[in-house]
């Protein structure tokens, strides 16, 4: 075991974000279709698109609009060209922002990103300025019993297992792997409560409550945007700060 999880404030952001189905299938739907026209449409051979198509049908996206997006990323259906990047910055208490992008339209992208840390009194910074405080790893939320899960997931080839709080470990693995141990743990009978990849901060800025409703008001306004995939950041909230700053936001 490895420290203590934040994982509780991941779910309370998650559950806000994904409350907004229409933009999130819309967001699956640009995930599903890149990484089909990079990898190819077979999800046994694309461990990305596996990742992406696994994603979208946990939050009940229909099987006819994954199966459009695939389409579309293999050029069977006519889609956008979409471009991927990164913009990073600094939103309030010092929190790095690392904002992964999906875009037909780069300049309009831009543009928002820009006035969106403007409007909340934040800074965008330079390419790499806050990059290299994330790697991309594969992250499973697991409910079972910690000897078992911990035994599944590192024989099936688990980097790490972390106590997340609440009878629930984190399950942390190399992005490739993250499906071989999501079913390694499943065929065990270990619950799952998430599997996805993530930029994983290497380490955690404390931010105090005066600073956590603003900076939640600036993930949620980038959230929003439709270009915008995922608003990666390496705050630490105590649960206490992060259930009252939700509630007032």
């Amino acid at each position: 075991m490895a420290g203590h999880s934040k994982w509780a404030n991941i779910k309370h952001r998650k559950g806000r974000q994904d409350a907004k189905r229409g933009k999130l299938f819309a967001k699956l739907a640009k995930a599903i279709e890149v990484a089909a026209r990079e990898g190819g449409g077979n999800v046994e051979f694309n461990p990305t698109l596996a990742t992406a198509v696994d994603k979208a049908r946990a939050a009940d996206m229909p099987n006819d609009n994954i199966d459009r997006a695939v389409k579309r990323g293999t050029g069977e259906v006519e889609g956008a060209a979409y471009e991927e990047y990164y913009y990073e910055g600094y939103g309030p208490g010092g929190v790095a922002l690392y904002v992964h992008i999906l875009t037909d339209n780069r300049n309009r992208a831009g543009s928002d990103v820009r006035s969106t840390f403007t409007r909340h009194n934040s800074n965008l910074g330079e390419p790499g300025s806050v990059g290299y405080l994330f790697s991309q790893r594969g992250v499973i939320l697991a409910k079972g019993s910690e000897e078992e899960i911990m035994l599944v997931a590192l024989d099936a080839g688990a980097e790490d297992v972390r106590d997340a709080g609440e009878g629930m470990f984190e399950v942390v693995t190399e992005a490739g792997d993250l499906r071989q141990v999501r079913d390694a743990l499943t065929t065990s009978g270990v619950g799952i409560e998430s599997a996805d990849v993530t930029q994983m901060p290497s380490t955690l800025v404390p931010v105090e409550e005066s600073d956590a409703k603003r900076l939640l008001r600036l993930i949620d306004a980038l959230d929003d945007l439709d270009d915008v995939q995922e608003v990666y950041s390496n705050y630490d909230i105590d649960d206490s700060v992060m259930e009252k700053a939700l509630t007032e936001a």
